[in-house]
């Protein structure tokens, strides 16, 4: 009885309509920065609690809204199927990740135009990988707080591999062999490996070609010579420039820590033809912010304000490269250097291991085909060198000419 009802649940998924009812809100409170509400407008306490949780182990903000847009995904499923998130069993946890990967992402109206009818789609995107396993690891992670504390199901319905079955991890390991991840979550996806894209240098200098004022070049300088991450970058002073050292201080993502970066003698005077265009037009302090909007009145420059200035510019350069491309631009050109070590390349790149700085010593895509390329050139020209020095027994000469187009 109970597989028939298992079978009758999952059967209708492929019809299943999800809503988009309820939202992930930003309260502006410090101590509740974001706010998870159901249909009817009333906080979801769950969400409330874990969020509350999160703080308290040092979580930004903005990890708190990146979990809530995949804690929203998962209430809206339940909402749809009229299931109690405190009743959810490992049966709506499997379609749930079923949905992420068949159903796709929903059509959303412009959010220039929310009032505007969307056009129905035929093949919907699927959600990528990516997206599907950090979706997993936050609802484990959900649910593991709430049996912690005594509020949630009995059993997380996002369990861990099977191959651990309650085991510590890696018990009676085989010292020959290597070690596997024992806490991968059963429903996670195999999220496949990608080398950091970064710009070519020609098509870099085109976008900085199409930049339309001295603020905007001044921060692509500064994200190209830094590394800095988007949200780093836009987090300095006016204080916080040194163009004496050539220095400027950022808040690190995660630990909040701040670090002095270098930069380029470029940057800096961009920067300062940026501080004399915007004289008396922005407030001054040294704890005042350094970015501000050119549209009056002038407030202090956001990530994704400044997301979509390099968006535009990348566009009129015919280009699709992203903002955080421009931190692996910066990462790859430090690590081809050699009079640099990797070490101060972890550094500068705020990075806690070094195996992850290590993923910039793979070469490029494009160095790579231009070079493969340049290989078969070469070796064209070799045989046909070796053709014209001493052509094959029983091969007319006029014949290899012709083959290896030496003939003038």
């Amino acid at each position: 009885m109970a597989m028939d009802k298992i079978g009758d649940r999952s059967e209708g998924l492929a019809a299943r309509v999800v809503p988009a009812a309820g939202r992930l809100v930003e309260s502006g409170d410090p101590w509740e920065p974001y706010e998870l509400l159901d249909p009817f407008g009333a906080s979801v306490e769950a969400v409330a609690a874990f969020f509350r949780e999160l703080q308290a182990a040092g979580r930004s903000a903005a990890t708190a809204r990146s979990y809530g847009m995949d804690l929203l995904r998962w209430f809206r499923f339940l909402w749809a199927i009229d299931v109690a998130w405190n009743r959810a069993t490992r049966v709506e946890a499997r379609d749930f990740c079923r949905w992420l990967l068949v159903a796709g992402k929903p059509a959303r109206a412009h959010w220039r135009r929310p009032g505007a009818e969307v056009a129905p789609c035929s093949m919907p995107k699927p959600y990528a990988p990516s997206v599907r396993a950090h979706c997993e690891t936050v609802l484990r992670r959900f649910y593991d707080f709430h049996l912690d504390v005594g509020s949630g199901p009995l059993i997380n319905p996002f369990p861990l591999d099977r191959s651990r079955r309650g085991r510590r991890a890696h018990a009676h390991h085989n010292p020959m062999e290597p070690y596997r991840r024992e806490r991968t979550g059963l429903y996670r996806p195999t999220v496949p490996k990608r080398l950091p894209r970064s710009v070519p240098d020609e098509e870099f200098n085109e976008i900085f070609a199409r930049l339309p004022s001295h603020r905007d070049r001044a921060l692509v300088a500064f994200y190209i010579s830094t590394g800095a991450r988007a949200a780093e970058l836009l987090s300095i002073a006016q204080g916080g420039a040194d163009p004496g050292r050539q220095l400027i201080t950022v808040v690190r993502k995660g630990c909040r820590a701040e670090q002095q970066l270098p930069a380029s003698s470029d940057a800096f005077v961009w920067l300062r033809l940026y501080q004399v265009e915007m004289d008396g037009l922005i407030p001054q302090g040294r704890r005042q912010p350094l970015w501000w909007t050119l549209r009056r009145p002038a407030r202090p420059l956001t990530y994704h304000a400044a997301h979509r200035m390099f968006e535009r510019a990348a566009a009129a350069a015919g280009s699709t490269a992203t903002l955080h491309a421009l931190r692996h631009t910066a990462a790859y050109r430090m690590a081809e250097d050699p009079a640099l070590p990797l070490t101060d390349v972890q550094s500068v790149l705020g990075h806690a291991l070094l195996t992850t700085t290590q993923i910039y010593l793979t070469p490029r895509k494009e160095d790579v085909i231009r070079r493969v390329l340049s290989h078969h050139a070469e070796r064209t020209r070799t045989a046909a060198q070796r053709a014209a020095i001493s052509p094959a027994p029983g091969y007319r000469p006029d014949t290899m000419a012709v083959l290896f187009g030496t003939r003038p």
